[in-house]
């Protein structure tokens, strides 16, 4: 789960459905004893303890449940989370949170070329509009990202895209 916090979520396009889809998977997969890791961004924009910078109010973490803290848009980068995935054996990775066009795509990229199958859900990831400064509309960015990852490959790794109810762990 992706940066979905406060001041990185707080004015997505379709923020309340993506929250409810990612409570929805993460109480899914707690009942399946699968992990679930909370990624969470801070940088001079989004200042550590500050209330843009907490988790949305509507998801709550377990002690137990490892959270990543990351500066740069893969959550790979520079990061604890290969040493987090490790140690549970994962090797497919299923992405939530925010935003799309920085760091979902970074992360779902980071996580492949790492060596890690990858799971976007389709429809639980989400971004700002940033139509003013010339890129595409929220609803564009996601249908697009959604588009050329299920049709992305690498050897030996799978990409693949799929809804929140479909979701397989």
């Amino acid at each position: 789960m992706i940066d979905v916090q406060n001041g990185v979520i707080g004015g997505a396009h379709r923020r309340d459905d993506v929250v409810e889809r990612i409570g929805g998977l993460v109480e899914r997969a707690r009942a399946e004893g699968v992990p679930v890791v909370w990624i969470q961004h801070s940088d001079e924009q989004l200042a550590e303890g500050s209330e843009e910078w907490e988790y949305v109010p509507e998801l709550s973490r377990d002690d137990a449940e490892p959270l990543v803290p990351k500066h740069y848009a893969d959550a790979f980068e520079e990061t604890t989370l290969e040493d987090v995935l490790a140690a549970v054996g994962t090797g497919r990775i299923v992405v939530t949170g925010s935003q799309t066009d920085e760091c979902i795509r970074s992360t779902i990229h980071g996580g492949l070329v790492r060596g890690y199958d990858v799971t976007l859900v389709g429809d639980a990831h989400t971004t700002e509009d940033l139509s003013d400064w010339g890129a595409p509309t929220p609803d564009l960015v996601i249908a697009h990202t959604n588009l050329y990852w299920s049709n992305h490959r690498a050897p030996g790794r799978t990409a693949e895209v799929v809804d929140a109810a479909d979701v397989r762990f």
